[in-house]
Order: structure tokens, then C-alpha cells, then sequence
């Protein structure tokens, strides 16, 4: 297990071999994030300021990552759910889950989970479960290759 602790205006850098996920608090009570489905539906998901915006990227990009979190955290742009089968699904290079955990996963289809607690990424990072905690978060196993950036 791993505790690591950074501060509202900071972001964590969780590197892979072949990708990396960012993390970053919400930051602020009575947030709701909007989810919208192909099946023309909305869903409303409640956070608190200590859930957290994880933002996985395939080419390491820490600009794109830094990009994707600021539209969900400070300017509430609403997520896309894509199906299994749109043709935009190959072509995500940078996907998101917003909530108090979240499980990377390499085996799934990007953009394609509206339940908020999975989320694709590469296969050295697969399988850490990223937990909130009030002063940073908490991974399920052992892992050093990370560095906090200011936000």
C-alpha cells in the first residue's frame, strides 16, 4: 500500500511503462459533474472536494492530462460516455473518472464506462485502485514512480 498526500493546488503523476495518470482533488463541495450517454440520457454524480479527477493518457502527455482535468475541475464541462462500438473509441488518447475511487483498468474500451470508478490505462499501471483520502490518496499496492507538479 501507498499513501500519498498533495494539496488542492498540486497534481500527482502516476507514470507507467507506456502511459500516465494524473490526479487532482475536486476542490470544492457541491460540485456535480454531468454524464452524457448515447442513449440521450444525462446522469448527475454528486462529489465532494476531496473526491478526485483521474485523467489517463496514453503518450504521457502531462499538458493534455493538465488540460483534461482543468475543463472537468474548474470549468464543469460535462463527460461524454461513448458505446463500445463508436469508431471514436480508437482514437481517445486521454479519458477521465471523477469520484472517491477508481480502478485502472488495460482491459476495457476507453470512453466507454459512464459508472465513474473504472478507467483504462496501460498495463504496467493496471490494477492500482486509486482511493481518496482527506490529505491525498491511497493506492492498493506499492508503487514509487510518481512526482507532485503545482496544478
Amino acid at each position: 500500500m501507498t499513501n500519498i498526500d498533495f494539496k488542492n493546488d498540486e497534481i500527482l503523476f502516476l507514470e507507467g511503462e507506456t502511459g500516465m495518470v494524473g490526479v487532482v482533488k475536486v476542490g470544492d463541495d457541491k460540485k456535480m459533474l454531468f454524464i452524457a450517454t448515447q442513449d440521450n440520457e444525462e446522469i448527475v454524480q454528486f462529489l465532494e472536494s476531496d473526491d478526485i479527477i483521474a485523467v489517463s493518457n496514453f503518450k504521457k502527455d502531462k499538458r493534455a492530462i493538465r488540460s483534461q482535468a482543468y475543463l472537468s475541475r474548474v470549468e464543469s464541462s460535462p463527460l461524454v460516455i461513448l458505446n463500445k462500438d463508436h469508431p471514436s473509441t480508437k482514437h481517445l488518447e486521454t479519458v477521465i473518472s471523477i469520484g472517491d475511487r477508481v480502478n485502472l483498468n488495460c482491459n476495457i474500451i476507453p470512453g466507454t464506462h459512464p459508472e465513474q470508478n473504472v478507467l483504462c490505462s496501460c498495463d504496467s499501471l493496471s490494477g492500482i485502485e486509486i482511493v481518496k483520502t482527506p490529505t491525498g490518496v491511497k493506492l492498493n499496492r506499492d508503487f514509487d514512480n510518481y512526482t507532485i507538479e503545482k496544478f
